[in-house]
């Protein structure tokens, strides 16, 4: 199973770039059924929509974002969501009890990919590279395995 983090599901969504193209390209190679995401990843974007939401100070303001949202929504449509569940639960807590200098969503988003035996692909190397027992790739550089 391969985990796309955030910061590539916010690269999918923008649709340009030779960033998207590579990352695209690679995801090319597998079936949408071998492809998720996290539900971290959702609440991290939906953080983001709150706040742009909240600027919305006219109707015609308003009527885009919500259009914007809508597309966001359809996206979520198309890709399995993981759960951040017990046993996600646990390894975070291990993983917490390390003290490893990660973010929290990061280290929540890893804790999934480890309990699932999943690739995480991100372009945040420099903080999951810290945590143990995680496999991640950036295949937006195209320096990647598979």
């Amino acid at each position: 199973m391969i985990i796309l983090d955030t910061d590539c599901i916010s690269l999918l969504e923008r649709k340009s770039g030779a960033e998207f193209y590579r990352l695209s390209a690679k995801l090319a190679e597998f079936s949408a059924e071998e492809i998720a995401t996290t539900i971290i990843t959702f609440e991290e974007q939906m953080r983001g929509w709150t706040a742009f939401l909240a600027k919305a100070n006219s109707i015609e303001k308003q009527v885009s974002a919500y259009e914007k949202l809508g597309r966001f929504l359809d996206n979520y449509r198309y890709i399995p969501v993981l759960p951040f569940d017990e046993k996600a639960g646990v390894i975070f807590q291990d993983l917490k009890n390390r003290k490893i200098k990660v973010g929290t969503m990061d280290l929540k988003i890893a804790s999934i990919c480890i309990s699932q035996n999943a690739l995480l692909v991100s372009r945040n190397l420099s903080d999951y590279d810290q945590i143990p027992n995680l496999r991640v790739e950036d295949w937006t550089k195209g320096n990647f395995s598979n």
